[in-house]
């Protein structure tokens, strides 16, 4: 009799296949109203980010959000105004061309969405009446309504990929606070109780287009892909 396979395993949910909890208890999102200024009270670690976090305090209470490159405890955070200095959250519309940001609001008041990874930042590239045209990391160019919010500056922990891992202990610890699959298998390398790409001699690999409607475990490879073949 076959077994499950390890996508059905993981969406099934275990012990083994769990994110640690306690790793997600920071939530990044500005607070819906931000006024005058704030402070950053602390300078966070958390295994769950790929940047440390700042934990900042206002006259309403206490969010998070990633911490800028140079960021120190003790620093007032401007939430209005026209200063343009790392780490002040400002509307996009009141910032310059050419200045770097991240966390930038999708919709005026979502709280963050876009670029919260260490090293990361976007540009402020062109501004239009209704819109502003910001340069992403992947040198793509979105719009943006004017009253979105972003943090200027660079996210700090640029360097986190540059220092080698050396053990394979350190990385199933870095994956295990996640809840990420580590060390991951190729499909056609295990047996064919294991993966419907498994088994066969050589690395023949059967189709990889798995219906839309295909249930768990027969729904793996590639979900209709844009082209199929040699290039």
């Amino acid at each position: 009799m076959g077994k499950r396979i390890i996508s059905q395993a993981r969406g099934h949910g275990s012990f083994t296949y769990r994110v640690k909890r306690k790793a997600y208890r920071y939530k990044i999102k500005y607070p819906t109203e931000l006024k005058g200024n704030g402070l950053v009270v602390q300078l966070i670690n958390s295994p769950a980010h790929s940047a440390p976090l700042a934990k900042i305090k206002y006259e309403k209470g206490i969010f998070y959000i990633p911490a800028c490159k140079g960021m120190v405890e003790g620093q007032k955070i401007f939430f209005e105004g026209n200063e343009i200095k790392d780490g002040n959250i400002l509307k996009i519309g009141e910032i310059p061309i050419k200045t770097s940001i991240y966390n930038i609001e999708s919709q005026p008041g979502d709280g963050g969405i876009f670029i919260k990874t260490g090293g990361s930042s976007a540009t402020v590239n062109r501004i239009f009446e209704n819109e502003i045209r910001i340069l992403m990391p992947s040198k793509k160019e979105r719009a943006f309504n004017p009253n979105c919010r972003a943090t200027i500056g660079v996210i700090a922990g640029s360097g986190r990929l540059e220092k080698p891992i050396v053990k394979a202990g350190k990385r199933h610890h870095i994956k295990k606070a996640r809840g990420k699959l580590w060390p991951r298998t190729s499909a056609v390398k295990m047996n064919v109780v294991d993966h419907p790409f498994g088994s066969g001699r050589g690395k023949r690999i059967k189709s990889k287009i798995a219906k839309r409607n295909a249930p768990p475990g027969r729904r793996v490879g590639l979900l209709s892909p844009r082209r199929t073949g040699k290039r």
